[in-house]
């Protein structure tokens, strides 16, 4: 399980919004945010408690409840911080192959390693995202709703830059495409991580990019 790094602040934490909490503070969230990840993707989200978390974390009861107000915050925080993480990792992929001089194209593409590298870093917490996905009643659907539309920005202007570039057909459905690509990141790296462990990062990743090159690039 990799680290989460916790890159925002706000009354959970005791910091001014948007300010970074202090080193320790800091420390200790990830420590909660990897335990409840870990228990949450082994157990699900109702069986896993407070206690539980604290004792995983290697902290007190009470430090739970000091950086997050409670288990629903605390989950809530984790989907947010870490699909800001996986959007920030798809964007730095596409800018710095736009920025060699590679195509739109090229970009989406580099999106997707991206996407593959990340999800075999933190595997629990996409089972976890990938799970939520399909609940309506959560209290933090509104949250999850945002982080997602997030993600697809940044693939959807991609797709925007590579029709306006011609790379792409001016009738391509540009938000269903996003959504398209995204999934099929999300749930190809889950099934090879949870069924085709032996396989390598290069060898899945070569495997989408056909796709992408024949289904949306029109490729051979």
């Amino acid at each position: 399980m990799s680290v989460l790094p916790v890159s925002r602040g706000g009354a959970g934490d005791g910091t001014a919004p948007g300010a970074a909490p202090a080193p320790r503070r800091a420390s200790t969230r990830r420590r909660l945010f990897e335990a409840a990840v870990v228990l949450i993707a082994e157990q699900g989200f109702s069986a896993t408690t407070v206690d539980e978390i604290a004792d995983r974390a290697g902290v007190a009861k009470g430090t739970v409840y000091y950086n997050f107000a409670s288990k629903n915050v605390l989950y809530e925080e984790l989907l947010r911080d870490g699909m800001d993480l996986l959007s920030g990792s798809l964007r730095r992929a596409a800018d710095a192959t736009v920025a060699a001089g590679g195509s739109h194209v090229g970009a989406l593409d580099a999106m997707i390693r991206a996407g593959l590298d990340f999800i075999a870093g933190s595997p629990a917490l996409m089972q976890l995202y990938v799970a939520e996905l399909w609940r309506t009643n959560r209290t933090w659907r509104a949250t999850l709703t945002s982080v997602r539309g997030r993600a697809l920005t940044v693939v959807e202007s991609v797709l925007h830059d590579a029709v306006a570039a011609c790379e792409l057909s001016a009738e391509l459905d540009i938000s269903l495409t996003a959504s398209a690509l995204l999934g099929m990141v999300l749930v190809a790296a889950l099934d090879w991580q949870s069924f085709q462990p032996d396989r390598s990062v290069e060898d899945v990743h070569a495997a989408l990019s056909r796709l992408l090159q024949g289904r949306v690039a029109g490729g051979p």
